[in-house]
């Protein structure tokens, strides 16, 4: 998206756009940081933006569709996680991404763009559906699909063009990019991953234990050198196995 205007547009308290839970672990993940220039992309309505302002950072807001932006005294400006982000090199302290990279065509991109905002030493903070739960583990095993991302029917994109007309992209995940994905691309545009979050405890999640035990103890079968190779132990963690619906990664660029 080529368009570099700013738009400001005044509401006390945007809504949240992302599931319950994300914006608060976002806020707890960076309180002891060092303050300094942040950019909240996909920047939705601005609940977030104004929470990490509140916080104390230098908040930059940067969305597809800036005209549904509410916070006020925040520059917001478009921008396309698929291209190139209309800011300099070293422009930012941290970048936070909520709920963005399901969204778009090429992940890889974005996490590129976010090395090259991002000063040396800084934070990036990225989210992604968690795909690797338990739930969704035998979701995918009984129906072929995750609850995250299901098949884009014409009927299912017809429901969401007739929800979101003018704005789909908002509502489609389009891309399911796993915790061992993440992890990757991080590392391949010059991150290391410093921790690992989640949005908010499943009530249910008491039920799958047994089976969630089963998965552990097969594990332990495969040696320790192929555990550490293939992520078994962190792809079988509380914070993926056991987590929410989302996964908050947060990630130093060297």
């Amino acid at each position: 998206m080529s368009c570099r205007s700013c738009f400001y547009k005044p509401m006390d308290s945007p809504a949240p756009m992302a599931r319950e839970g994300a914006h608060e672990t976002v806020e707890e993940i960076l309180r002891d940081d060092n303050r300094g220039r942040l950019l909240d992309v996909p920047a939705g309505h601005g609940a977030l933006a104004v929470r990490l302002q509140q916080l104390g950072y230098e908040v930059f807001g940067c969305d597809l569709y800036p005209q549904i932006f509410d916070a006020k005294n925040i520059e917001i400006k478009a921008g396309d996680l698929d291209s190139t982000l209309p800011y300099d090199d070293g422009s930012f302290e941290c970048v936070v991404c909520i709920e963005g990279l399901e969204h778009i065509e090429n992940p890889a991109n974005a996490i590129r763009e976010f090395s090259r905002l991002l000063k040396p030493g800084g934070t990036l903070v990225v989210s992604v559906p968690n795909i690797m739960n338990i739930e969704e583990r035998l979701k995918w095993l009984f129906t072929g699909y995750t609850s995250h991302f299901k098949p884009l029917s014409p009927q299912f994109l017809e429901t969401i063009s007739r929800d979101y007309g003018g704005i789909e992209e908002v509502a489609l995940h389009v891309n399911s990019i796993s915790y061992s994905e993440v992890r990757y691309l991080l590392e391949r545009s010059g991150f290391e991953l410093r921790s690992v979050h989640f949005d908010r405890k499943k009530k249910n999640t008491w039920l799958f234990l047994p089976i969630v035990a089963l998965i552990r103890l097969v594990a332990r079968f495969s040696s320790q050198s192929k555990r550490r190779e293939r992520w078994a132990d962190e792809l079988n963690s509380n914070e993926v196995l056991l987590g929410g619906n989302t996964l908050i990664f947060k990630a130093k660029k060297l």
